[in-house]
């Protein structure tokens, strides 16, 4: 299973130097396209959930967002003191951009290996995901 851990690290750590050279971070980079793929604008406290960090931590790095102008909050309707995350338009294409970046390193990654190592791969690693979420 060494392998496996080493594989994760590897793509984390080369999806990370292509965010890292887009001014993003990691977390950064969840907070944003959760938002941006989000149907309607999740509270502060909604899209922490959803990424499973405390919400202090994620306050900090919408305020790292936000400042680069990539997300805002706006008060909701219903309760002003609930403030909602929603993509600006930069947001929005920083998020097609590392979308795309992301998709052109998984094709440049994976075309040399054969399509049915590939697919056993994919079989094993749904399996293992299905393993771990039930344990």
């Amino acid at each position: 299973m060494q392998e496996l851990n080493g594989a994760a690290r590897a793509w984390r750590a080369a999806l990370e130097r292509q965010l890292k050279a887009n001014g993003l971070t990691a977390a950064g980079w969840s907070a944003l396209s959760a938002v941006a793929a989000s149907s309607a604008p999740p509270s502060q406290r909604e899209l922490a959930g959803q990424l499973g960090v405390d919400g202090a931590t994620l306050v900090a790095t919408i305020d790292r967002l936000a400042a680069r102008g990539l997300v805002q909050r706006t008060a909701a309707s219903h309760d002003r003191r609930i403030k909602l995350i929603v993509a600006t338009p930069a947001g929005q294409a920083m998020t097609a951009r590392m979308e795309q970046e992301a998709e052109t390193l998984r094709r440049r990654t994976l075309e040399g290996i054969d399509g049915e190592r590939l697919a056993a791969a994919a079989d094993v690693l749904e399996v293992l995901r299905q393993e771990l979420e039930g344990a």
